[in-house]
Formats: structure tokens, sequence, C-alpha cells
């Protein structure tokens, strides 16, 4: 027991970052849910996962040049083109969804290839490389949608969007009103869909050797050069992978909405909140430190901030002041360490 304890303070004291996060997202939480008339119902839950899915994963692709020790300013824009090509090719038969789909997520993750080809063969700094890249994403999502629209099927929206009763009375896989699956038939699926992609991917890729070199990239690039670690493998998988997360915000966007729309203001909107759940999720904007799950916290924290909005009614005039304010003080914490640290070199100690 003594020796658990012991893991546990050493645990929560490197990440203490991601530990504060989580807490103050579950006391935000539970605060929102006794303030919302319908709170703690199904309804404000799916609501609420419905709202947050893009942005958990336009941070979480942010999380991996970040832990680089860089910045990705084309994810807010993948995410936009993503958005467009699933306005377009998300209808029909099955397998027309299916395929369309597939090539919506091959977009992005051919978009996060050519941002790690360029800053890896390239051999230019992450956040120029990006914010080319950004615009030729943005330039191309104008061009496939001009005008906002698009024809998502519906049924997928709706199945998608809703809770796992609906998903299953939707396209019939079992009896939806099964004793068995009523405990759980409540649960979003929204959220399901945060959980599984994330932990999904995230976990196994944190676990091989190319994701602890990305973290050992970010740490010191001259180290991980010096101990044989394959960097330029690294680098072409975490902006590969960012581009996979970005184009899984862009796709759920447009399965939400039913539509595309080439918005350059929402793209860059979601580019810098991507960066502010980042730093509130715990992750270190010098890299080395942080991971998706402190990013998935973050987004939530920065969703419930809208939410609290919607609930004290707060003047749409002051939202924009009150948000600016969080996003700089959230940006502001991942330089704190800097300023308190006279050598670099202890950050990594």
């Amino acid at each position: 027991m003594p020796e658990l304890k012991k893991n546990m303070r050493l645990l929560i004291s490197q990440n203490i970052g991601f530990t504060a996060a989580t807490i103050i997202l579950v006391v935000l939480w539970l605060l929102y849910n006794f303030l919302h008339p319908r709170g703690f119902s199904s309804a404000v839950l799916i609501q609420n996962t419905n709202e947050s899915v893009a942005i958990v994963f336009v941070a979480i692709a942010q999380t991996l040049p970040v832990l680089l020790g860089g910045l990705d300013l084309s994810v807010g824009a993948v995410m936009t083109l993503a958005n467009c090509v699933a306005s377009v090719l998300v209808s029909g038969t099955p397998f027309q969804i299916i395929l369309g789909m597939m090539i919506t997520l091959l977009t992005g993750t051919a978009f996060g290839l050519l941002n790690g080809l360029v800053v890896v063969y390239g051999r230019i700094q992450p956040i120029i490389a990006t914010l080319a890249t950004g615009s030729i994403a943005i330039g191309l999502a104008l061009f496939i949608r001009p005008q906002p629209g698009g024809d998502v099927d519906g049924d997928l929206g709706w199945a998608l969007t809703n809770d796992l009763y609906e998903l299953v009375a939707t396209y019939g896989w079992w009896d939806a009103d099964a004793g068995w699956f009523a405990p759980i038939s409540w649960f979003p699926v929204p959220l399901l869909i945060i959980l599984v992609i994330s932990f999904g991917i995230w976990i196994p890729f944190k676990r091989t050797i190319t994701g602890r070199t990305v973290y050992a990239i970010g740490s010191s690039e001259s180290a991980a050069f010096m101990s044989g670690l394959p960097i330029d493998r690294a680098k072409l998988a975490a902006f590969t992978l960012a581009g996979f997360f970005a184009a899984c915000g862009g796709l759920y966007l447009a399965i939400q909405t039913s539509s595309g729309n080439a918005d350059i203001s929402q793209a860059g909107s979601y580019t810098l909140n991507s960066i502010a759940a980042v730093v509130l999720g715990g992750t270190s904007l010098l890299g080395g430190i942080g991971g998706a799950i402190g990013s998935l916290v973050g987004a939530l924290l920065l969703r419930l901030l809208a939410f609290y909005f919607r609930i004290l009614s707060i003047d749409p005039l002051l939202q924009p002041l009150i948000e600016g304010v969080v996003l700089l003080v959230a940006v502001s914490l991942g330089a704190l360490r800097t300023l308190q640290t006279k050598n670099r070199l202890r950050l990594f100690r």
C-alpha cells in the first residue's frame, strides 16, 4: 500500500497539468449540470458531446506537432478541407458512404504527410511549413465548396449524433428494445466516437518506438539523434497522424451539420483553440511533455466555457472578450515553466 501511494504521488506530480485540468473539468461539469434545468440527462450530454467532437479531434491533432516542439497552423484548415470533401462524398449507397468517409480521412492524412515531408526533407520550421500548407488546404476547400452546402446521408447524421439506441434502431443491427441493451442504450454515440478513436489510436501509438521517439525529439532532438532513434520517421508519423485526427474532426462536423463550409475564420478559430486546449491539458509548448488525452480534457474545458455562456445568459458582446482572456491565460501557462527556469536543461530533469 505505501508503495502504491508513492507511485500515485509520483504519477500525479509528473502530470500535474493534466491532473489539475481533469479536476477542474469534473467540478465545472458537475456545477454546469446542477445549474442546467435538464442537467444530468442523456439529452444534455448528447448535445454537449456533439458540440465537442470537432475541437477534441483538432486538439489531439495539434498535440503531436507540439510534442515535437513545434506548432501546426494547418489543423483548422485541414479540418475544413475534410469537412468540404465529406459534404460532397458522404452520401448515396452504403458502399458510397463508406468510400466517401475513407477518402475524407485519407485527404486529411495526405495533408498531414505533406506537412511532415516539408518539415523533414525541406528542413523548414513547422510553423512556417504548416502556414503555407494550411493556405493550400483552404484554397482547395473553397474550390470544392465555394458556397456552404452539401448532402450528407441523413440516416448517418441521425445515427451518429444521438445515443446508442437511435444508432441501433436506425440500422437495425438488433432489437433496440432488448433488455440486455437497455442499460447502455442511453450512451451518446459522439462520446463513444471520441473515446474509441482517441484511446484506440493514441495509446498504441504512444507505446511504439516511433511514439516514444516523438517525446524524445521534443525533450532533446540532438540527444534523440545521438541515441540512434528514428527521428525522420517519428516526425513524418506525428504530422501524418495529426492530419488524420484533423480529418476526423472535419468528417464529424459534416455529418453533424449535413453540410460543408470553407470558412476561413472558422479554420483559424479551431487552430487557435486547439493550441489553447493542448496547453490547458498539460502539454508543454516546448515539447516532450503531455499527451493527447490531456488535450482531450483541455478541449472539453474550452467547450464547457461556451456552455456556461448559454446557461448564464452571458451577453454575446462580452463572450469574445471572456474567451480571449481565457485563451491568453491558457497559452501563457505554457511559457510559465520557461519563465521560472534559468537553465533550459532543468525542464527535462
